[in-house]
């Protein structure tokens, strides 16, 4: 063979690879078509055969979905499909027609769906890297792409415009659209919701973007960006960005991502390697929204996260798990997130109604666990007793909730049911006892006791009647059993008396001494000190493993009286709050001269110092503590059962968990209210340089004294500096910030407040909504101040935040001559 002959089959061979890919370079002609089930056609695939587009078959082997899928990875997830998700059967048929693009039909030919109406002529589709299915006209431009039409899931460089929409699946397997939304609204927010499946009808949203504006339309989202390097942002129309998760992501070149709603309502960021070289081929979470959709949820409609009568617990993973209570059944044992019924029916029937409580009905006791949203009637102040026995006599009353001193009785349907450590109290929840109501007792028989006779006399009655029949010997062991136990009965309600406990200990663990000092390693470990105590690191068994604790044991030299009445007051406020934002007491100790309380311990220490080290924290970490700090104080303040002035608001008293999350600690100067009290009046409480003005003119104190203290504390947080600074500022202009930071907003200066932050410099309208904020709450006049609900507000960007009045209304008081109590 000649030398040019060969020369020209070796450059032949070489073309050949490029001519394949040629072909699958991801154009697809006009009257190409794919039929489903037939292994003789393969997907429309992208010149990088990352994506593939055509027809998945499903769990059912002869049901197929029309949609796209990463093509590549093991299990080919499915980012987008058509026909609203209803799957065809095998034979039926998709193709790309000049006048309607792409349509699909069955097996008989008839159309089922298609991608008109389209502008102009389909010159042909493309199935684009991006995992976009195109169709362009004769001059190449786009007439019609999936992304326009997203169904669960956005990619990266897909857009959603104002208006747009995201519908969850039914179910894991099933594509047809469920109950929860993604929507960008027209005024600019981003949110997601559930919704009424027969009428579309949307409830309340569960979560907010806040880039919305009722006033500028300039600082409206108006759409959703996920660029090509991972990162998902609403654009405002200002060209600011509102990142909605994490800000570093992972190299876009190695990993596939995907946003994706989830059929249980989770609208979660996911990561995927590319290659075996970058991590294991599975898909994990990057970020996810809600945080906890279990509690979430505060629609006053609609199911919630899980059916009806059902209870939501999340997971490690943040996803929602659904169970029927106990007496209760799935109404679709295929559907495990659907609606539970009662196994058996609660009856208002007469003969029901008449029955003694007891003979019908039983209460299965579930702890944290609630239905919010299903109330009918509140009764207070009720003990446990009284909320059992008044939710058995009720036949409307299919469960009672007891929270503090209030009882909550409910009727089905129960709507939105959490359980969750956040709720912070019992459910009783009434079951049918398995045989047939108990007859009264005849009323003819002269031995049978009177039906009013009430348990109490009954039990009476048959001691006597034992005692009556016995010998003098059992008579007198029978008579010091009893005895005995009417008195450790007593005994236990005088100590309980004595100490000022009611019912709030019950759900706390006693320590003895001589366990915490175990616990502590003879309390070698100080983690800190304050006016009254001494705060040591420790472990004590919960359960099968051992927990992390901190034992604050209040210091002997105080009086007898001081420590006494700081320990009552620690035990019972927070002993009777659960909040994500403030410190949980997991147990005390009251032996002998022996006050403690054991709190969960917090890993990360400190605000004060995180915030005043040597390295200056993030502003999204900081902004987020100072969300946190708000929330917790909004609960105290309007949440809870009684009503809690904090009184000592302050760096030290703000503690750091494992993701430094912020938590409120140390309510040992923390002043109860009664529900409709709103005021009291008290001694000086708190620290230098945090003390709201009032507590110096003996004028009743409100929960705005800790309005006060926040906005001092908000102000520390955004420029990382002390309120009051030791000598060593000297005449520095700085030495009292709350005059310093007015000086600069005055002056325009906000730039000098937080130095070379160029995050929060970039980030200029949280900072400037942030810092009036602060001034607010450090109005002299206590009616000027913000309620902490409102602050919370203003910061999460909910309202408007109107510019602060004049500095003669701002008070520098508390900054000067105050010690620290």
């Amino acid at each position: 063979m000649s030398y040019p002959l060969l020369h020209t089959l070796f450059c032949f061979l070489l073309l050949l690879p490029f001519s394949t890919v040629a072909q699958t370079n991801g154009t697809v002609e006009v009257g190409a078509s794919i039929t489903a089930g037939d292994n003789s056609t393969t997907p429309w695939l992208s010149a990088s055969q990352d994506f593939a587009f055509g027809f998945k078959q499903l769990q059912d082997n002869n049901l197929f979905l029309l949609s796209i899928w990463y093509y590549k990875i093991p299990d080919q997830t499915i980012v987008w499909y058509a026909n609203e998700g209803i799957p065809v059967s095998a034979g039926s048929k998709v193709g790309i027609t000049a006048g309607e693009g792409l349509v699909l039909s069955d097996p008989r030919g008839t159309e089922l769906w298609s991608s008109t109406p389209i502008p102009n002529q389909v010159a042909n589709g493309f199935m684009r890297d991006t995992g976009s299915f195109d169709l362009v006209d004769g001059g190449s431009v786009n007439i019609w792409e999936s992304f326009k039409y997203p169904t669960d899931t956005l990619l990266p460089t897909q857009i959603m415009e104002s208006g747009g929409v995201l519908f969850s699946r039914q179910s894991e397997k099933n594509f047809s659209r469920g109950r929860f939304q993604l929507r960008l609204l027209e005024d600019g927010n981003l949110v997601l919701n559930t919704r009424d499946l027969s009428t579309n009808f949307a409830y309340d949203a569960y979560y907010w973007s806040y880039t919305y504006d009722g006033v500028n339309e300039t600082n409206r989202g108006y759409r959703v960006i996920f660029n090509e390097t991972g990162y998902i942002f609403v654009l405002k129309r200002s060209n600011e960005s509102v990142v909605l998760g994490p800000t570093t992501v992972l190299p876009s070149g190695d990993y596939y991502y995907r946003a994706t709603l989830n059929f249980d309502g989770v609208l979660t960021q996911y990561y995927h390697p590319k290659t075996e070289n970058a991590g294991p081929k599975t898909w994990t979470t990057l970020w996810s929204e809600p945080d906890n959709i279990c509690v979430g949820i505060t629609a006053s409609e609609g199911r919630g996260a899980c059916g009806f009568n059902s209870i939501c617990t999340i997971n490690d993973e943040k996803r929602p798990n659904c169970t029927c209570p106990e007496g209760y059944l799935l109404l679709d044992p295929k559907d495990k997130y659907g609606d539970c019924k009662p196994s058996f029916t609660l009856s208002c029937e007469e003969d029901d109604h008449k029955s003694s409580n007891g003979d019908l009905y039983d209460l299965s006791v579930l702890i944290d666990t609630d239905w919010p949203l299903s109330d009918y009637e509140q009764l207070k102040p009720f003990t446990e007793d009284m909320c059992k026995n008044s939710c058995l006599q009720d036949c409307f009353c299919a469960v009672a909730i007891l929270r503090g001193y209030s009882c909550w009785k409910k009727k089905l349907p129960l709507s939105n049911g959490r359980k969750d450590r956040v709720v912070n109290g019992k459910a009783f929840m009434k079951i049918r006892k398995g045989g047939l109501p108990v007859p009264p007792p005849s009323t003819t028989d002269p031995r049978s006791p009177p039906q009013d006779i009430k348990k109490n006399d009954r039990t009476l009655i048959l001691v006597g009647s034992v005692l009556l029949g016995s010998s003098l010997f059992v008579n007198v062991a029978l008579l010091g059993a009893f005895c005995l136990g009417f008195f450790l009965t007593c005994q236990k309600k005088i100590l309980s008396s004595r100490h000022g406990f009611g019912a709030v200990e019950t759900n706390l663990r006693c320590f003895s001494y001589e366990e915490l000092a175990e616990a502590t390693d003879g309390f070698k470990e100080e983690l800190g000190r304050g006016a009254f105590a001494i705060v040591y690191g420790g472990a004590v068994q919960m359960g099968n493993s051992r927990t992390s604790v901190a034992v604050k044991k209040l210091d002997r030299m105080v009086q007898e009286r001081e420590r006494e009445k700081e320990f009552k007051t620690e035990v019972h406020v927070i002993g009777q709050t659960h909040h994500k934002n403030l410190v949980r007491l997991v147990g005390f100790c009251d032996q002998g001269e022996h006050r403690m309380l054991v709190y969960e311990f917090m890993s990360n220490g400190t605000l004060a110092s995180f915030l005043f080290g040597e390295t200056k924290p993030s502003w999204n970490q900081r902004s987020e503590i100072a969300l946190g700090i708000a929330r917790g104080l909004l609960y105290l303040h309007e949440e809870c059962s009684t009503q809690i002035i904090h009184c000592d608001i302050k760096p030290q008293n703000i503690l750091l968990d494992d993701y430094y999350s912020a938590r409120i600690a140390d309510f040992g100067l923390a002043k109860l209210l009664m529900i409709n009290q709103s005021q009291t009046n008290t001694g000086i409480r708190g620290t230098r340089g945090y003390v709201a003005p009032e507590w110096f003119r003996n004028k009743p104190v409100t929960a705005k004294v800790d309005v006060y203290s926040f906005g001092v504390l908000l102000l520390e947080i955004i420029t990382c500096r002390r309120n009051v600074e030791g000598s060593e500022m000297g005449g520095d202009e700085r030495a009292i910030l709350t005059e310093w930071v007015y000086d600069c907003f005055m002056k325009d200066g906000l730039h000098a407040l937080v130095e070379d932050d160029s995050e929060a410099l970039n980030d200029w309208s949280k900072l400037q909504r942030f810092l009036m904020v602060g001034i607010w709450c450090i109005q002299e006049d206590p009616s000027q101040r913000p309620t902490m609900r409102k602050v919370t507000q203003m910061l999460e960007g909910v309202v408007e935040v109107p510019v602060p009045p004049i500095s003669s209304q701002i008070s520098f008081i508390s900054s000067h001559g105050v010690g620290e109590e």
